[in-house]
């Protein structure tokens, strides 16, 4: 007998999640720790939709069928080749509708142990979307500050090895949360995806102690920060790491170092910037680019572009700063002991300014 799942806050306990949606559905977003056993791939998905807008209900569900049956065939005979008899997945589509039972009624055939998510995806968007946009935050944030280029990325993956608990949203959201931000060789995930691996680092966390973010704006790249997390940060006291701005410099030419092996990719964004900063200005940007003097470029722009930014937002700030960490360079072992005095603040339990 195939088992029916309802409380999508207790998915644990299966041996799979198999999500049978098409390939372009579980791109997009899907329960965390997935698999995709498609049982319509993007193309074929279309083509019955069309002939069930524009032929018949019938005929759709007669070729759907066809093609579902040897779908899952193929499936049987390569992915599921090796799973033991007393395999136990859940599995779910789009709606827990003809896709998701189709695939269960012959894993249960088989001999498996099947159990449907009652109301497939759509069920468990509606559980993310109640925590992370209509819930009050129940989970205390501090937020790592600082000007562009002190190294609160590496400060923050420095802290999560000490077992201070992180929330990385620029590794989250595969960007680094500037105009030069985008990885290259990666693209952004959808915004659904992006708070489905939230919600589920936050899952993962205990709400009662401390969380340390990185300082963002609302968004991070293209992905907006959900309102439930929003909240959070903007009523979190703040830890602010301070370095020079020549160290800021060199540290910047090294996190970014894949922008500067891609000379196009470097052009591309340095036309972006604000056309405020002036022609001639932009120019010289351009000129130390194809010149290859990185350390230069980095020092410009922190100068005139990302410095006079955070000092415009800081004169704004209401938010308590509990601490200020100035090291002289930013080199692995200042960046060590930085991150092992944020550590020591976070664990004492001294969180009062």
């Amino acid at each position: 007998m195939i088992q029916t799942i309802t409380d999508v806050g207790a998915l644990s306990g299966f041996d799979d999640i198999v999500d049978v949606r098409s390939p372009a559905e579980f791109a997009e977003d899907r329960v965390p720790g997935a698999i995709n056993l498609w049982v319509l791939d993007n193309d074929e998905r279309a083509r019955v939709g069309t002939i069930y807008v524009q032929q018949s209900r019938f005929l759709a569900r007669r070729v759907g069928a066809a093609l579902v049956a040897r779908n899952i065939a193929r499936h049987l005979e390569e992915a599921l080749s090796d799973k033991p008899g007393s395999w136990a997945p859940l599995v779910y589509c789009w709606r827990g509708g003809q896709r998701s039972n189709a695939m269960a009624t012959v894993l249960e055939q088989v001999g498996w142990r099947p159990s449907l998510l009652v109301g497939g995806y759509k069920t468990y968007r509606r559980r993310v979307s109640a925590a992370l946009y209509d819930a009050e935050p129940d989970f205390q944030v501090i937020l790592l500050d600082g000007y562009t280029g002190v190294a609160k990325t590496e400060v923050l993956h420095r802290l999560d090895a000490l077992g201070i608990q992180t929330l990385d949203l620029e590794g989250l959201a595969a960007h680094r949360g500037s105009l030069f931000g985008l990885v290259a060789g990666t693209a952004q995930p959808h915004q659904k995806g992006f708070e489905s691996a939230l919600l589920a680092r936050l899952d993962s966390l205990d709400r009662g102690r401390p969380i340390v973010v990185e300082a963002e704006s609302s968004k991070v790249g293209e992905l907006n920060l959900p309102p439930s997390l929003w909240k959070a940060m903007l009523a979190a006291p703040r830890i602010e790491l301070a370095a020079p701005r020549e160290a800021r410099a060199r540290y910047l030419t090294r996190a970014y170092g894949d922008i500067i092996a891609d000379p196009a990719a470097l052009e591309t964004t340095l036309v972006k910037l604000p056309i405020h900063h002036g022609r001639e200005r932009l120019d010289d940007w351009r000129t130390l680019a194809r010149a290859e003097d990185f350390v230069g470029l980095a020092a410009g722009l922190i100068e005139h572009h990302y410095d006079p930014a955070y000092e415009r937002s800081r004169r704004r700030e209401t938010r308590p700063c509990l601490e200020t960490i100035a090291v002289d360079d930013l080199d692995a072992t200042s960046l060590d002991l930085a991150a092992a005095r944020i550590a020591g603040r976070l664990t004492s339990g001294t969180l009062d300014q």
